[in-house]
This record gives structure tokens, sequence and C-alpha cells, in this order.
């Protein structure tokens, strides 16, 4: 299958725009760390270092880059930025690949899961219900049914937001008054969306973080009471951290995974931060796939994560 096939101009000109401004940082800070060099030497090491670790990459992450170049670079001295860029590239694309799944191709999911379950985590204000409302877009654009679930009960804007995003996009979702046990929303999509035959059911959850063991304590339930309508639900529990909080999705990645059992990950807000490298550390240090990257404010701006496409974008032509 060729690459254009199933990867539009259209995608790939929102990947490069999405990603301009990590691209624009990094290429500038490592044209800058070899200027006037005639080789990679242990200085120009030691500051691309500092490079990646300013883009957040993660350290760890970092680290293990760096350990790899070092050793491209024993034999073989890169004279200039373009090469170093090319030893760079291919490492980070190896990189990805070591620690991720298979790409998917499209917004698809399992033929023999029906409906198939996704429970969405994640703090306020990351993106997570536009998120869920740009899901439901993707996959009733591929011609599944959806149902959505406000089981974020605890704010009221929550509740309303995905409202707007079910009318937006043309799907049911199914919600309570506010303080509503969240559990008792979901099993009610749940339930909704297996009478009416639907095929994927979204599960907004509570974005809070103040307390862990309550925050264990609430997605257990949740779970729990989901798999009384669907024995093997949720299929999917997807973690969306913003990107342009550097760091700080990291924090978040953290314990997220320590309270629940993540099984993939949706990076937003790329397009207005050059912090684009967290999606290399964030894949690299928790061995989750990131699934899906949010590349800007219109619906249609959610991609699906593909490893060669991104790392392409990064490092095309300069």
């Amino acid at each position: 299958m060729g690459f254009f096939s199933f990867f539009s101009k259209e995608k790939k000109d929102t990947l490069d725009k999405g990603l301009s401004k990590t691209k624009e940082s990094v290429f500038s800070k490592i044209t800058r760390v070899v200027a006037g060099k005639s080789k990679v030497d242990d200085e120009v090491l030691d500051n691309l270092e500092e490079v990646l670790i300013t883009s957040d990459v993660g350290v760890e992450t970092t680290l293990n880059i760096i350990k790899r170049i070092e050793e491209k670079v024993a034999s073989d001295k890169y004279v200039n930025a373009q090469e170093l860029n090319i030893i760079l590239r291919d490492e980070i694309a190896a990189l990805l690949s070591e620690n991720n799944s298979d790409d998917s191709e499209d917004f698809s999911t399992p033929t023999d899961k029906k409906p198939y379950v996704i429970m969405v985590v994640g703090v306020n204000g990351v993106g997570k219900t536009t998120t869920i409302g740009k899901l439901a877009y993707q996959f009733k654009k591929a011609g599944k049914s959806v149902y959505l679930g406000a089981a974020d009960t605890f704010r009221a804007a929550a509740v309303e937001q995905l409202m707007i995003w079910g009318e937006r996009v043309g799907v049911p979702v199914i919600k309570q008054k506010m303080g509503a046990d969240p559990a008792s929303v979901a099993f009610d999509a749940l339930s909704s969306a297996v009478a009416n035959n639907a095929d994927v059911v979204i599960i907004d959850t509570a974005g809070r973080l103040h307390n862990k063991v309550n925050l264990m304590n609430e997605l257990t339930k949740i779970k729990n009471v989901m798999r009384k309508v669907v024995p093997d639900a949720p299929h999917e529990v997807l973690l969306v951290l913003d990107g342009s909080t550097g760091q700080n999705a990291f924090e978040q990645a953290k314990q997220f995974t320590l309270a629940t059992e993540v099984s993939a990950i949706a990076i937003t807000k790329l397009d207005g931060t050059a912090k684009g490298g967290v999606v290399i550390g964030i894949s690299d240090q928790f061995k989750i796939p990131v699934k899906y990257i949010g590349l800007g404010e219109g619906i249609e701006d959610l991609q699906v994560f593909r490893k060669k496409e991104f790392v392409d974008s990064l490092f095309g032509d300069n």
C-alpha cells in the first residue's frame, strides 16, 4: 500500500503545520550546537543532550538517544548539522519503533468487540472532552454508530461540553444529573449502546488527581459496573495528555498509569507548542502506545499517530 493511499496530503500538511514550532525550535538549536564544528565531539553531544531535554524529550529518553549516537559516531565523525539530523532522525525512529505498538492506519476498532468500549481518563483542561468529541466524529465518519457517556458528573461544564459535541457530531450522549454516580452513567451508556446495537461507546471520566486512591477506586468501580453489561469492558483505557505542558504531562502519565491500566495515549495541543518532543519521551518511558495526536482546534485535527510520518514531519526539509 502506498504512503499517500491512506495518509493524504491534507493530513500531512496538518501534521507538518502542527509540529512546526517544535521543528523550528529543535533544529535552530541543533544548528547552533554544531556551528563551527568539524566533528561530533563530547561538547557537541553535551549540547545536543541539553537541546533534547529542553525540548521535553525527557532525561531518560535523551540519555538513551545520546548513548545510541555515541555508538554510531565512535567510528564515523559526522561533520555538519544535516548529517547529525540524519542520525538523530534514525535513532528516534528506531526508539519509537521499539517502544510502541504497530501503527493503525485509520480510526478502526476490532470487529469482534461490539460495542467497543473506550474509557477516557485525564486531568481537567488537557482537552479530554474535545478529544472524545473528535474521536466520535472520526468513528462516525468511518461508518460506525457511537454512544457517549457523560460520567464526569462532578463538573457541570464537562457534561454540557460533551452534550455540545454530541449535537455537533450527531451522536447520542447518555447523562444523569450533576453529582450522580459516574458508574451508574457508564452502566446506562453501555446498556443503551447494547440495546441499539452500537459499534463504539466512549465514556468520559472525572479528571481529578488530588487523591490517587480515590481516583483508582472510582475508575475501578466504573470498570466493574460496565462489565455487568459488556463482560470484557473497557476494551481501551485512553489517557489524554496536554503536549504543551511538557514535563507535567510526564507526571500526569505516571499518576494515571499507577491508578489504572492505561492501554493507549492521546497527546493534544501539539500545534501551539515547541514541546512536541514530549511524544517521543512518553512513548519511550511508559511503553504505552501513543495512539492519537491533536494538532489543532478543528474537528479534523485529531490524527492517528503514525511513527514514520511523525518522524518524517519532524525531520523533513528544513
